[in-house]
C-alpha cells in the first residue's frame, strides 16, 4: 500500500467516532450496537431501520477537515435486501478524499458474515446525454454480500476535505429524524477551542453536551429510540416536527459575494464577435424593453443548457464571448452573458446566486447553500430577476420555484446584497374558462371553451404552446380539451390567442361540436354542466386524514385549495322552453378562503359563475376536523352543481 494511502486509512479510523473504533476481521465482533437488535415483530410494518445512525464532523477554521459516518442498519424484511446490498457514496476528488472504514455484514450475536465488499469500484458520474451535466464527482460502489432479513449491514466511511473552494467555508447538515425508527443517533461537531461556527438547530427536543479537551471543542447531540414519523397528508413544509442540527462556517454572505465576483471579474468583456451579435440582437428593436427580450430570446433559447462543473467550473463561469462562441453554457454561464449584453446597452445589470428549488437557511452563509445562478435587471427602481435556464419563462418572470427564494446579488466590485424574490400576489393568479354555447333538443352542446392560465399552470402551457404547434398537434390538442368538457365531444379547431411568450398569461379558444350535455326524458331532462361529469369523491382523502390521529404536522391551507383562484363561467343557451331547477346559491368564508357558486336563468340563457379564491398559510394539526368538514362541504356543492335538472316544455 502507498503511503498516501496508508496514512488516509489511519487517518480514517482515527476520526471515526468512538463506538465505531473496532479491531480488523475478527470472526466474532463485541459490539454494543449490535446487542440492541430487535425484535422484527414489534416492526411489522419496517423493512429495516437504524441501530445506529451516526455522524462526527471535525473541522478546522480555513474549511479544512472530514465527516466520519457510520450506520448499523438491522434488516428486518426481503424489501430491504437490495437497497443495502448495493451502496454508493459519492466525493468530489479534486478536493476530497474518500476512505472506506469498512463495510461489513453481521449477524445479531456479531458473528461476522461478511467481513468486506465483495465487489467494490471507483466510477465517474456518466453525464446525461439529454440534459448534460458535466461534473468532477466519483462514485465508489460496493457490493456486499449476505444480506438477509434477520442481518446487520455495518458500514462507516470518512470524506476528508483537503482544499474548500473558498477558504474558511463548509456547510453539513444532520436529520435526526430520518423517517425511520432509529435506536440511536449522534451527531457530534469537533472544531478548535475559540472558534465559532454557525449553528442551527430545528426543533430539538434535547439540547447538546458540550466538552472541552485538548484545544478542541466538542458538541454532541445524542438521543434513543427515536420513532418512525409517518407521513401525513396536506403537510406543511415549515413544521414543528422533524429535528435536525445544521452547521456551516464563520464566514458571511459578503466574503461568498466578494469571492464569486473575483472569480467572475474577467468574464463581462464584450468582444467584437459578441458585439455583432449584439448589433443584430437589437437591429430591430424601438425601445429597451425590445431589446431586453430579443436578448433575453437568444440567451435563454438559442444558447445550450450544458453543466460543465469541472474543477472550479462549478464556480467560476466561462467569459461572455466563449459562451456566445460556442453556443452552450451552464446557468453562470448564461447569466455572465446576459449580463454582458445588458450592460453593453447601458442597462444596470448584475448576477445573482440562489437554491434553484430549496430553502436557504440565511442564518448559515455558504457556498454549499446555492446550486445555481440567474440575473438581475435594475432599472427604474424596480428589479427584474431572470431566469436564462428557463428557456419558456418570458423576460420578466422566473419560474415558480424561484418565488419567494433568497438571493444573493453580486456587483463587479464584490458589494453584495441580499434580497427575496417576490413572491406573486396569489389573488392575482386567477385562471379563467369560459364556456359558451348552444344545446339543442337532442340535448347536444356545442360552442367554444376560452381558457386563460396564470401561475405555476400557466409555466406548463407557455412550454406546451411553444413548441412546434402543426395541424395535427392543434387538433389533438383541441379534441383532447372538447371531451374532458363532454365525452364524446368533437374538435378540430384551438386558437392560440396568447401563448405567454412576451408575459402574458397563455390564452386559447377551443371549438367543440356534438358534447352530450343532456339526457332526456318524455318531458325531463337532465343537463349536465361542463368539466363536471366526473363525480367528486373525497372518501379516501378523509379516511387517509382520519387515520392518522393525533396529527402532527401543520396541514398547508393552499395544499388543499391550490395556489391561485380561480373563475369559472358557463353561458348555455337551452332550446326554447327548457327551464332550469337552479340549485341554491353558496358562499362560503372561513380558513380556506372565499368560494362563491351560484346559477341564474335568464330567457334561454342559463349562467353558472364560480369563483375562489384561496387563502394561504397553516392550519394547526389539532383542526384537521375542520379540513376534513371543508373537503365535505366542497363535495356536497360539486355534486349539488354537477347535474341540473330541466322541465321542457313542448
Amino acid at each position: 500500500m502507498r503511503i498516501a494511502s496508508l496514512l488516509g486509512f489511519v487517518a480514517g479510523l482515527l476520526l471515526a467516532p468512538p463506538a465505531s473504533a473496532q479491531p480488523k476481521g475478527p470472526a466474532t465482533i463485541r459490539d454494543s450496537i449490535y446487542a440492541m437488535a430487535v425484535d422484527s415483530a414489534k416492526y411489522p410494518d419496517e423493512a429495516f431501520i437504524y441501530l445506529l445512525d451516526d455522524g462526527v464532523l471535525r473541522y478546522e477554521p480555513s474549511g479544512t477537515g472530514s465527516r466520519t459516518f457510520r450506520q448499523v442498519i438491522q434488516i428486518l424484511k426481503k424489501d430491504a435486501v437490495e437497497q443495502w446490498a448495493e451502496y454508493s457514496i459519492s466525493y468530489q476528488p479534486d478536493r476530497e478524499r474518500l476512505v472506506l472504514n469498512w463495510a461489513r455484514v453481521v449477524a445479531p450475536d456479531g458473528r461476522v458474515l461478511s467481513a468486506s465488499p465483495e465487489v467494490s469500484q471507483d466510477s465517474d458520474v456518466p453525464a446525461s446525454m439529454e440534459s448534460p451535466v458535466y461534473q468532477q464527482v466519483k462514485v465508489k460502489r460496493l457490493t456486499l454480500a449476505k444480506v438477509a432479513p434477520g442481518t446487520l449491514v455495518d458500514l462507516s466511511y470518512t470524506i476528508e476535505v483537503l482544499r474548500p473552494h473558498l477558504k474558511g467555508d463548509f456547510y453539513s447538515g444532520w436529520r435526526i429524524t430520518t423517517g425511520r425508527p432509529v435506536i440511536r443517533s449522534r451527531f457530534v461537531l469537533d472544531t478548535p477551542t475559540g472558534y465559532q461556527p454557525r449553528l442551527l438547530e430545528h426543533n430539538l427536543s434535547f439540547a447538546a453536551a458540550v466538552t472541552e479537551k485538548g484545544g478542541r471543542t466538542v458538541r454532541t447531540w445524542a438521543v434513543g429510540n427515536l420513532p418512525k414519523i409517518d407521513f401525513e397528508l396536506f403537510a406543511s413544509d415549515s413544521n414543528g416536527v422533524f429535528q435536525s442540527v445544521s452547521v456551516s462556517g464563520a464566514i458571511t454572505w459578503e466574503d461568498i459575494g466578494t469571492w464569486y465576483a473575483g472569480l467572475a471579474r474577467d468574464r463581462y468583456a464584450l468582444t467584437p464577435a459578441l458585439q455583432t451579435t449584439l448589433g443584430t440582437l437589437v437591429s430591430g428593436a424601438r425601445t429597451f424593453d425590445d431589446s431586453l427580450r430579443a436578448i433575453h430570446r437568444y440567451v435563454a433559447k438559442d444558447v445550450r443548457y450544458v453543466a460543465v462543473s469541472l474543477g472550479m467550473g462549478g464556480y467560476q463561469p466561462r467569459s461572455a464571448g466563449v459562451v456566445s462562441e460556442t453556443g452552450f453554457g451552464d446557468c453562470k454561464d448564461k447569466a455572465t452573458l446576459f449580463v454582458t449584453l445588458a450592460r453593453a446597452i447601458g442597462l444596470t445589470a448584475y448576477p445573482v446566486l440562489l437554491h434553484s428549488s430549496n430553502h436557504v437557511d440565511r442564518e448559515l452563509p455558504s457556498i454549499s447553500q446555492f446550486d445555481h445562478a440567474i440575473a438581475v435587471v435594475e432599472r427604474n427602481g424596480t428589479r427584474t430577476f431572470v431566469d436564462l435556464t428557463a428557456s419558456e419563462v418570458p423576460y420578466g418572470l422566473v419560474p415558480p420555484s424561484l418565488d419567494g427564494q433568497f438571493v444573493l446579488i453580486v456587483e463587479p466590485d464584490g458589494t453584495t446584497r441580499q434580497t427575496t424574490i417576490a413572491e406573486p400576489n396569489p389573488d392575482q393568479l386567477a385562471s379563467r374558462m369560459i364556456v359558451r354555447g348552444t344545446i339543442d333538443s337532442a340535448g347536444y352542446f356545442g360552442g367554444t371553451i376560452d381558457m386563460q392560465l396564470s401561475g405555476p399552470a400557466a409555466t406548463a402551457l407557455r412550454a406546451a404552446l411553444s413548441a412546434p404547434y402543426d395541424s395535427t398537434v392543434r387538433r389533438q390538442s383541441a379534441l383532447g380539451l372538447a371531451a374532458s368538457a363532454y365525452p364524446g365531444a368533437q374538435s378540430d379547431s384551438l386558437v392560440v390567442l396568447d401563448n405567454g411568450a412576451a408575459g402574458g398569461d397563455p390564452h386559447m379558444l377551443v371549438e367543440m361540436r356534438r358534447g352530450r350535455a343532456a339526457q332526456l326524458a318524455g318531458n325531463a331532462a337532465i343537463l349536465t354542466l361542463p368539466f363536471r361529469q366526473r363525480e367528486m369523491d373525497v372518501s379516501e382523502t378523509v379516511r387517509e386524514l382520519q387515520k392518522k390521529t393525533p396529527r402532527r404536522f401543520p396541514i398547508d391551507i393552499a395544499a388543499i385549495m391550490g395556489r391561485g383562484a380561480r373563475d369559472v363561467r358557463f353561458e348555455l343557451t337551452l332550446p326554447p322552453g327548457w327551464t332550469a331547477e337552479l340549485p341554491t346559491p353558496q358562499s362560503h368564508t372561513g380558513w380556506w378562503g372565499r368560494f362563491d357558486t351560484h346559477m341564474d336563468q335568464n330567457g334561454r340563457t342559463l349562467l353558472l359563475i364560480e369563483q375562489q379564491v384561496p387563502a394561504h398559510g397553516n392550519l394547526a394539526p389539532d383542526r384537521v376536523d375542520d379540513a376534513i368538514k371543508w373537503l365535505e362541504t366542497a363535495q356536497a356543492v360539486n355534486q349539488q352543481y354537477r347535474t341540473v335538472a330541466v322541465v321542457r316544455k313542448p
